[in-house]
């Protein structure tokens, strides 16, 4: 998620984005099964419990051991709870072990990295504060952007920048991050690499920090987050009961385009070639969406900025 709103109000951090309109597009029945596969510090779950009946089951999934700290203290003593550490690609394997594959009657994913873990230096997240070049969800797996930093070349790094930061001068601030571990040893924090992208940013624009994009790549790229949401998303079909509801919210246009081609696609049925004789009558939706995108609205935007570039989009589940 966009690390500019998300530390625009550190009194936002435990808010979770588009509460109301998420859970309520789950249409959440009370002996219903339900997966967030995104639990962060459990706002979204709590919501879904309290609409749950004693039947109701709700399984989370989260990379961050403090994610998993966390569901403990709050939910540890509810029958109906459970969480496991990971990655939501691993929802249809978890699923299939419970015995609910095509059982599922919601799933939630809240995308993005949460505010704690941004407002936290120590992670390594936030180019406001400085702290140690991690970046990782889970810190206790993969490889640290520091790590990754001191040995990617020039052209690997401008390729995550551009790629998955969206950032027009990439090949001149992977330059730039080369050139300043070369003359002064790795980059091994946040306030480093910050002071390194910004100055090799020669047009800042508007109201965006000039680290953003470049953060927000790199970040992207050491938890494999477009690649997990690929994954997680071809097994709905598979996880959801014919009914049962998708609630993703995305944070920025990377996640939000494949969130909506995915669901447009099986809207339709399918991708076709543009010259196959098929007639409408021949497509099979697998999926049916439900209403138009969902935005913060005013109220929600006052007391929570980070929520300014959310976007919630809802599928159903064909018969």
């Amino acid at each position: 998620m966009t690390e500019q709103g998300a530390q625009a109000n550190s009194s936002a951090e435990h808010l979770p984005v588009l509460l109301e309109e998420s859970v309520k597009a789950l249409a959440i029945k009370p002996d219903g099964i339900y997966l967030d596969g995104t639990f962060g510090r459990g706002g979204h779950s709590k919501a879904i419990l309290q609409q749950l009946g004693p039947d109701g089951r709700l399984l989370a999934v989260d990379k961050d051991p403090e994610a998993i700290r966390t569901a403990q203290v709050q939910f540890g003593d509810d029958g109906r709870f459970e969480i496991v550490r990971g990655s939501f690609t691993m929802l249809e394997q978890e699923v299939k072990q419970r015995g609910w594959t095509g059982k599922v009657n919601g799933i939630l994913l809240d995308l993005g990295v949460s505010s704690p873990q941004l407002d936290d230096a120590d992670r390594g997240f936030s180019f406001r504060a400085d702290g140690p070049l991690d970046m990782r969800m889970d810190p206790e797996s993969g490889i640290s952007a520091a790590d990754w930093l001191a040995e990617a070349s020039d052209s690997d790094i401008a390729v995550v920048l551009k790629e998955y930061g969206e950032e027009r001068y990439a090949k001149r601030i992977a330059r730039a991050i080369v050139e300043s571990r070369v003359q002064d040893g790795p980059i091994l924090t946040t306030g480093r690499l910050a002071k390194v992208v910004t100055d090799a940013n020669p047009r800042w624009e508007k109201n965006k920090d000039p680290a953003t994009r470049s953060f927000q790549g790199i970040r992207i790229y050491i938890n494999r987050e477009l690649a997990d949401l690929d994954d997680v998303l071809a097994q709905v079909l598979n996880i959801l009961t014919p009914g049962g509801r998708l609630a993703v919210i995305s944070f920025h246009s990377l996640e939000d385009r494949r969130v909506k081609q995915f669901m447009r696609r099986e809207a339709r049925g399918g991708e076709f070639p543009p010259d196959l004789p098929v007639t409408q009558a021949q497509f099979k939706p697998n999926i049916r969406l439900v209403g138009k995108a969902v935005r913060a609205g005013e109220a929600e935007l006052a007391v929570n900025p980070r929520a300014r570039s959310a976007v919630l989009r809802i599928a159903e589940r064909m018969q």
